[in-house]
């Protein structure tokens, strides 16, 4: 995981549309970046569903959502269409910002250990800075808390 206080390492990735989205494209703004494991799996979809309910109020704070995953482009599409989501999910099969970001770390489930995707979220300033860390989120409260902490 990133620190406090350092600053976010840059990303280009292909969103749902296939459109290169690079942070650098949200000027002036608040960014909620947030990764996750898969697309269509229970806790994930509702972190989704949750981040859409809130994003006028996040835009209301200057805040733009940006949601990351593994999953591919069309399968972002999908995702996106079947639960209206109202943001942007940059697909990062090659594991670039993933990486970038300490997210991708061993994880045990049932005594098994693989690596995967730990649930996490950053909040970047507008002047690129990363200014909130959270591992290990809850997808049920990840965003009414962060919407919490912008005040």
């Amino acid at each position: 995981m990133l620190e406090l206080g350092s600053k976010a390492p840059a990303i280009s990735l292909a969103d749902q549309d296939g459109k290169i989205v690079s942070l650098e494209d949200f000027p002036g703004k608040k960014i909620i970046l947030y990764f996750y494991p898969k697309d269509n799996t229970p806790g994930c979809t509702r972190q989704a569903q949750a981040f859409a309910e809130l994003n006028d109020a996040f835009a209301a704070k200057n805040a733009v959502v940006i949601g990351v995953s593994k999953d591919s482009v069309a399968s972002h599409r999908k995702f996106a269409d079947k639960f209206s989501l109202p943001f942007t999910l940059l697909s990062d099969p090659d594991r670039q910002a993933i990486e970038a970001y300490g997210v991708w770390q061993e994880k045990k489930n049932y005594g098994k250990v693989t690596m995967g995707v730990v649930r996490s979220t950053y909040v970047i300033d507008e002047s690129g800075i990363i200014v909130k860390v959270q591992s290990k989120v809850k997808p049920d409260t990840n965003a009414a808390e962060l919407l919490a902490w912008l005040g």
